[in-house]
């Protein structure tokens, strides 16, 4: 026989609460927008998918609100110009024809990345491939056999060497004078073209700017210091970069621009520089619209967690600015996120590209085709 005692201490307590009216709409008010529970028979597409976490919580919300942010940048009628920062390793993470198919869907205007990721998409346009591999190997062995690990990817270090020479031969038969790495980027994706599914072959194609302002770090910037080497023991001159050139070349995109959106997948070298690029020249309202995706956090002071707020104090990002941040790994998390856009058929429906008429280092005009 079940106990008899009777136990009602708080709902007596209950009853004992005495709301004033004030607090009882701040109440009503906080709690009027119930967690959905996600209903899995009701999804069929990625855009579903995303769309249905905008009522669920933790970062499933957070990529969703990503999402949106990405969707009100590329629908609103004033035209931004949309700018992808890309770090990380995103060619081995398996990534290269989602940011390729962003580009080509005319969701992105301008990039600022990494050498490692355009010298990886240029490594692929050569026909090499990265490999499924494993974060236990032994890495001394992979050394021995010219095997190049990104946790738990493989590269062929025979095919990064002789990547390596394209670079260099490609920058051997430009006529010698300076270039930002804008104008460089378009040398080396005209020259990867012929790959449907290159980033820079396509962003070439497009008129789509690439900039790298650290291409030293990299091993483009490993490519280029063979030749110079070369050059320097046959006394001979060879092009030059000049990043300084690249600061100009971005702030002007900026302030010829009328908004401008800002997309960050990792953080380093390309958020710092696209945020900087609107205080470069002049100062400007900040960007328009912000979304991150990262897996850093703002309480070890570095710039790739630093919140998109922070931002606000330098002027990089507008006060008013429609932002919204992702605590997740990029393979997953821009994959939904482009996922989402990329399957919006009427984003995609009379989409507009922009197009950059330069004259030298010079932006003559922004022009919409």
């Amino acid at each position: 026989m079940g106990s008899q005692v009777s136990f009602k201490y708080f709902k007596s307590k209950a009853s004992e609460i005495k709301l004033s009216k004030k607090v009882q709409a701040e109440r009503n008010e906080l709690l009027s927008v119930p967690v959905n529970q996600l209903d899995l028979s009701e999804v069929s597409t990625i855009h579903d998918l995303v769309k249905s976490w905008s009522h669920t919580s933790i970062q499933s919300r957070s990529i969703a609100e990503c999402a949106k942010v990405y969707e009100n940048m590329i629908s609103d009628e004033a035209r931004p110009t949309i700018f992808l920062g890309l770090s990380g390793a995103l060619i081995a993470g398996g990534l290269r024809k989602v940011i390729r198919d962003l580009v080509e869907a005319g969701f992105v205007d301008a990039i600022v990345s990494t050498g490692a990721i355009v010298y990886q998409d240029l490594y692929q346009a050569q026909g090499y491939k990265h490999y499924m591999g494993t974060p236990k190997a032994d890495d001394a062995v992979l050394h021995d056999l010219y095997i190049d690990r990104i946790y738990d990817a493989y590269v062929d270090e025979v095919g990064f060497v002789q990547t390596d020479d394209v670079v260099g031969e490609i920058a051997s038969a430009l006529p010698v004078r300076k270039y930002s790495t804008r104008e460089f980027l378009f040398e080396l994706g005209s020259h990867a073209r012929k790959d449907p599914n290159s980033i820079i072959g396509t962003a070439a194609k497009n008129g789509v700017p690439i900039f790298v302002p650290a291409i030293a770090d990299s091993s483009l910037g490993i490519g280029l210091a063979g030749l110079y080497r070369a050059a320097k023991k046959s006394r001979q001159k060879m092009m030059q970069l000049d990043t300084i050139q690249d600061n100009y070349e971005i702030a002007q995109i900026v302030l010829k621009s009328k908004k401008t959106g800002s997309i960050y997948i990792g953080g380093g070298v390309p958020k710092n520089y696209i945020n900087d690029a609107a205080v470069m020249l002049d100062y400007t309202p900040g960007h328009s619209y912000v979304f991150q995706i990262t897996t850093d956090a703002p309480h070890w002071g570095g710039l790739t967690g630093s919140t998109l707020d922070e931002a606000k104090s330098w002027g990089k990002v507008s006060k008013k600015a429609t932002r919204a941040t992702a605590y997740v790994e990029a393979s997953i998390g821009l994959t939904l996120v482009a996922g989402y856009v990329l399957r919006s058929p009427e984003l995609r429906k009379n989409r507009k590209r922009l197009k950059f008429v330069w004259i030298e280092d010079d932006l003559d005009a922004i022009e919409t085709r």
